[in-house]
């Protein structure tokens, strides 16, 4: 799921199995790992440190929120028999899927100005609606019958590690072959960037192999702001190599966990990040670490 490169409906899903918080709201150390906060480490440890520990509030984006709405629509969509999974059903979905949203999060109505009598607003679901007709060029939902939708995966690799996330789609062949399927509101990516957006997909094949001892048989991005469709068949020595990745990531978190160096790193992507106020980068102070230090920590970025 893609929206804007600073947050997006990965990030809304993902947020829910970042490190718990105690009910008084003080600070806790990670104790997990989800695709969207391991690509926030590999971009920016700051980032990463500001959502994940200080959790600092960021700004809803009308390009993630659309990507929400969008998922909602595909993922009900799959309520209804198959002969009845058609694109005006779908685009019927929006308006209701839109209150839904709005219902548990109010706020996202100040997305769009007031005073234009609505024209921002239906604008905007007029995009949306584009989106959702064009995954019907893509893929055909009458002949789909998926065995899990938006689902919950959780593993603990045997160095203790805990890997979370949320999966699009769940597709199971009658031979028993798996299907993990993505849907992107956004573009495909050139392809020297392949990679970056396999990430996540890997990801989640290996969440899949370490829980159900099976490796999928494909992977597969929907890129709906483009109309591309990415596939890539992984092997067990991907899943492999991935896993030493993100060990060696979590042991990177663990050690700016522990000395509270957190060090930003500026890219093209910071335009879109909510926390310039507090970045180094931009002439910012993070705001004071929230977590103990043993002596001789650093506590800054």
């Amino acid at each position: 799921m893609t929206t804007s490169p600073g947050s997006g409906p990965d990030d809304a899903v993902t947020d829910a199995v970042t490190p718990r918080v105690p009910a008084q709201g003080a600070a806790v150390a990670p104790s997990s790992l989800s695709p969207s906060r391991a690509s926030d480490f590999m971009r920016c440890p700051l980032l990463y440190r500001f959502r994940v520990i200080d959790k600092l509030p960021e700004k809803p984006s009308a390009a993630a929120t659309r990507g929400t709405l969008v998922h909602a629509v595909l993922e009900r969509l799959f309520d209804h028999p198959a002969p009845e999974r058609t694109a005006p059903r779908a685009k019927a979905l929006i308006p209701g899927q839109w209150d839904r949203l709005v219902e548990s999060k109010p706020e996202l109505l100040e997305l769009f100005p007031e005073g234009d009598d609505g024209a921002g607003l239906a604008g905007w679901l007029t995009e949306a609606e584009a989106l959702v007709d064009r995954w019907f060029t893509l893929e055909d939902p009458t002949r789909l019958e998926p065995v899990e939708r938006e689902f919950f995966v959780e593993t603990e690799l045997d160095s203790g590690l805990r890997l979370r996330g949320i999966i699009d789609r769940v597709d199971v062949a009658p031979t028993g072959e798996v299907r993990i399927v993505d849907y992107k509101t956004g573009k495909a990516p050139r392809p020297e960037y392949a990679e970056g957006a396999l990430f996540q997909m890997k990801f989640y094949a290996l969440v899949v192999w370490r829980l159900k001892r099976v490796v999928p048989r494909r992977l597969q991005l929907v890129y709906l702001g483009s109309g591309d469709v990415v596939t890539y068949d992984p092997v067990i020595e991907d899943l492999e190599r991935m896993e030493r990745k993100l060990l060696a990531l979590w042991e990177a978190i663990r050690e700016a966990t522990e000395t509270g160096d957190w060090r930003p790193r500026k890219t093209k992507l910071c335009g879109w990040c909510d926390h310039q106020a507090v970045c180094p980068e931009f002439g910012g102070t993070p705001p004071v670490y929230p977590l103990e230090l043993p002596s001789g920590g650093r506590g800054e970025s």
